[in-house]
């Protein structure tokens, strides 16, 4: 099974844990399933560092790829071929380009998507599986 966390999860599990649901805490834990983190989480970050409108509590987000790889995540890099096809997801509701990416992804990649944000309940006819 595969598993790609939103940002927030990420940031979650770097800096307040505690804000994990048991469910998502046992798929990070469990051994069996892959864990990865989206390049795009990482360009989220900076942007939203640059503009002040996330705190990393003194850690920069250049170096966030090497926490996630110390924390047990692997890299779910942009291709061409996803971002090219990202058309076909439907606008809907969801405005955010970075949560509107990630879901494309999760998609594309058949990965379980770990978000406690239910914005994204509105991909699952579309074929995005959310847990939380």
């Amino acid at each position: 099974m595969n598993c790609l966390v939103d940002t927030h999860v990420f940031l979650w599990v770097l800096l307040s844990p505690q804000k994990i649901s048991k469910r998502v805490k046992e798929l990070l834990l469990d051994p069996d399933v892959t864990k990865l983190i989206s390049a795009v989480t990482f360009w989220e970050i900076s942007i939203k560092f640059s503009l002040g409108k996330i705190d990393l509590k003194g850690v920069l987000p250049e170096k966030l790829p090497a926490l996630a790889k110390d924390t047990g995540f692997e890299f779910l890099n942009l291709d061409c071929e996803t971002a090219a096809n990202f058309h076909n997801l439907p606008k809907l509701d969801q405005k955010d380009p970075f949560d509107r990416m990630l879901a494309w992804q999760a998609i594309r990649n058949e990965c379980i998507l770990l978000t406690a944000d239910k914005d994204f309940a509105q991909y699952k006819e579309h074929g995005l599986e959310v847990a939380w």
